[in-house]
């Protein structure tokens, strides 16, 4: 069973910035793509980020100009950059991995929380 592990979250102030990482237990390259995923207390999940195993990247409007996603295949992590938090990106942060696209993902991480302050 493959495992998808987070870390990187926390506190933080506004305009602050955190790298997320999410280990995996084989190699990412087994996947078609991984990605970030979000939920905040009473909404959705939602996709923030995504990479294809060819570096192709799709970023939610909201991530636009501040996130970067990225891989190290040798260390099969995968990492989220977020600069100039917001309040508003207060949430449970998900690493996900799939093997087929556009299926629904397939593994899933336990999640890491990031809070930023106003």
């Amino acid at each position: 069973q493959v495992q998808l592990v987070e870390s990187g979250g926390g506190l933080v102030q506004a305009g602050g910035s955190l790298r997320l990482s999410c280990a995996a237990s084989e190699s990412i390259f087994s996947f078609n793509d991984m990605g970030w995923y979000r939920q905040a207390p009473g909404k959705e999940r939602e996709l923030v980020v995504r990479i294809s195993n060819g570096d192709s990247t799709y970023y939610a409007d909201s991530a636009k100009g501040r996130f970067t996603i990225s891989r190290d295949n040798a260390r099969n992590t995968l990492y989220l950059q977020m600069n100039s938090l917001k309040p508003e990106d207060t949430a449970m942060y998900y690493c996900a991995a799939r093997r087929l696209a556009p299926t629904t993902y397939d593994y899933w991480g336990q999640g890491t929380q990031v809070t930023v302050s106003s």
